[in-house]
């Protein structure tokens, strides 16, 4: 398995002997290893010394993480308890470039309707979902994802639109272990969010509750917090198998 997210995170495909020297082992093993993987159809060796890359079998095991939606399937009873026991909209969403791509919607009985929903992309920086997932992430893909004002995209002119404001607003977060978002998706509307956190504890979604601005106050946020912080840790525990 190390071997292969080795070669998943390289652009190119890596010789035998840098798997070896990357993973540590003694090259008889790495070959050996190679070899395996190679009659599963895992990896391939490609000509003219260029090396390993994935073969059609990672392919195929990417694909039905897809089909199978996994990280909905785990969630989708934890969201729906998040949502009875809050009585307010709660939803799921995972980064999508500079976007956050909603996997799941549990929406509240005569809670106000939502423009988020399944299969809806939005602003990350606008987002508390993506907030919280951002603020996880190093700075230095922060700063990819977001180099100038041209990567943002406002709603409402609400929500950070430089680089420099969204530092602040990530900052924020780490410092209180959440994320807010204030009527920058939807006029009346605000939600709080959590990262979700995953292998090694890389974020991979953000756990959110959206409600109207006039229903919940600042200091009634912090009780929705102490639903939304366990909630994410048990889906986590989910994903990775353990306590993260």
């Amino acid at each position: 398995m190390r071997l292969l997210r080795v070669l998943a995170r390289s652009a190119e495909p890596l010789p035998a002997a840098t798997l070896a020297r990357r993973l540590a082992l003694p090259r008889s093993s790495t070959y050996h290893l190679l070899s395996a993987l190679a009659d599963e159809g895992f990896v391939t060796h490609l000509p003219d010394g260029a090396g390993y890359a994935l073969g059609l079998g990672a392919f195929e095991l990417g694909t039905a993480y897809t089909r199978q939606a996994p990280l909905a399937r785990l969630a989708r009873p934890l969201v729906a308890r998040l949502s009875e026991a809050t009585t307010h909209n709660a939803h799921l969403a995972v980064l999508h470039g500079r976007d956050v791509l909603y996997v799941l919607e549990q929406r509240a009985p005569r809670r106000p309707a939502l423009v988020s929903d399944v299969d809806v992309r939005l602003p990350a920086a606008a987002t508390a979902s993506g907030l919280a997932i951002l603020a996880q992430l190093p700075a230095a893909q922060v700063r990819a994802l977001f180099p100038g004002p041209e990567a943002f995209v406002r709603r409402h002119g609400a929500g950070p639109g430089t680089p420099g404001e969204l530092r602040a607003a990530l900052v924020e977060a780490r410092r209180v272990g959440y994320s807010v978002e204030d009527e920058w998706v939807t006029p009346g509307l605000a939600s709080v969010a959590v990262a979700v956190a995953g292998p090694g504890g890389h974020p991979v979604a953000g756990l959110a509750l959206t409600f109207p601005v006039e229903a919940v106050g600042p200091a009634d946020r912090a009780a929705l917090v102490a639903h939304l912080t366990p909630t994410a840790a048990e889906l986590s525990r989910r994903l990775v198998g353990h306590r993260p």
